[in-house]
């Protein structure tokens, strides 16, 4: 296998390295993009952003928060107990595979479940494969105009990690808060049988703890067919409430777009029962950067102010029982606002 080609955060050009040095600088908490196959991400990025689209007021609360109410905290619960029941979703390990499988498999299952057969037939399910064993997750709900191509999605990762990738690592917290609050969001939608006018997809990607790496390839190839992508919103972390803190939203305000951002807060300010909070990662620190490295507009919403977010992640220790600042409720904040995002940037036209 080639030596990866890592860019590290705040350091310029690129170096090879092998993967037990990738492993050591994750251990030593330095940040990077895995670029080895991705060296090209972005090359037309200067016209993307010369040509952003505008985003509107949110103005669709009627169709809105009638799916919010349906939204159910023991999906959450029951998602992540057997999502985290695997000893690693380590994107190179077989149980980061048979978790990747899982989750397939209850995405389907949701589909056949929810979506009216009419809705059905306009949603795709897709693994994105890499060059690893863990395969990206793409779900599709084709938009119904014929005129307007534009694509929004809505994205966690699916990928855990420990500090050294041979230990446990349940992934509660990173990311599995985020992929069972988009989960459930898209649970919602096909139960109130949600039939975009633009296209809406679902992304949970593989291998973001390996470097961003399931993202920067599907943004690849994404770009390399001049997809249309209006709007992308990471979800990485959606569980945990500090205690003596406020429960609030992060909005993070660095390595984004801003105009997007500034929706963000207005869905959150309509949508949701508590408050945002504007906060900064202080490097690219999810999959929205790689979006926004191909010159995507993308947003990211994290569970609090970055200083206090769950300092359990990458170990064994993130699990959701391991104190009661690990919270469902405030997950389903988080599936409030992916549904939020959907129906006000897909659109919708209820014939009923």
């Amino acid at each position: 296998m080639n030596s990866p080609l890592t860019m590290l955060e705040g350091r310029p050009g690129v170096q090879i390295m092998t993967e037990l040095q990738k492993i050591d600088l994750k251990a030593h908490g330095i940040k990077f993009f895995d670029v080895t196959d991705t060296l090209d991400l972005g090359t037309a990025a200067h016209l993307r952003i010369a040509n952003k689209p505008t985003y509107p007021e949110p103005n669709n609360t009627a169709l809105v928060k009638p799916i919010l109410k349906t939204l159910e905290i023991d999906n959450l619960k029951q998602g992540l107990e057997k999502f985290t029941s695997f000893r690693t979703r380590y994107y190179r390990s077989e149980t980061g595979k048979q978790s990747q499988e899982w989750l397939l498999s209850r995405i389907s299952d949701i589909t056949a479940e929810y979506a009216p057969p009419a809705l059905r037939r306009l949603i795709s399910i897709h693994e994105f494969s890499h060059t690893w064993i863990q395969s990206s997750i793409i779900v599709r709900i084709n938009g119904s105009s014929t005129v307007d191509n534009g694509v929004v999605i809505i994205g966690a990762h699916q990928d855990s990690t420990n500090m050294w990738p041979f230990l446990p690592a349940p992934g509660a917290d990173d990311d599995g808060s985020g992929s069972m609050s988009i989960l459930e969001s898209y649970r919602a939608l096909l139960a109130a049988n949600f039939q975009p006018t633009r296209t809406v997809e679902f992304h949970w990607y593989s291998a973001e703890e390996g470097g961003l790496l399931g993202s920067q390839a599907v943004a690849k190839d994404y770009e390399s067919r001049s997809v249309n992508v209006l709007a992308m919103s990471q979800y990485d972390m959606t569980a945990w409430v500090k205690r003596g803190t406020r429960e609030e939203v992060g909005i993070i305000t660095d390595y984004v777009d801003s105009d997007l951002t500034h929706f963000n807060k207005k869905l959150v300010d309509r949508y949701l029962d508590i408050p945002y909070v504007e906060t900064r990662c202080g490097y690219a620190c999810s999959d929205h950067a790689s979006w926004g490295k191909a010159g995507y507009p993308s947003v990211f919403t994290i569970e609090s102010s970055f200083e206090n977010s769950n300092k359990f992640i990458h170990s064994t220790n993130d699990r959701f029982d391991v104190s009661d600042e690990f919270s469902f409720s405030h997950m389903l904040e988080f599936s409030k606002l992916a549904v939020a995002f959907a129906v006000e940037l897909g659109g919708w036209k209820k014939s009923d």
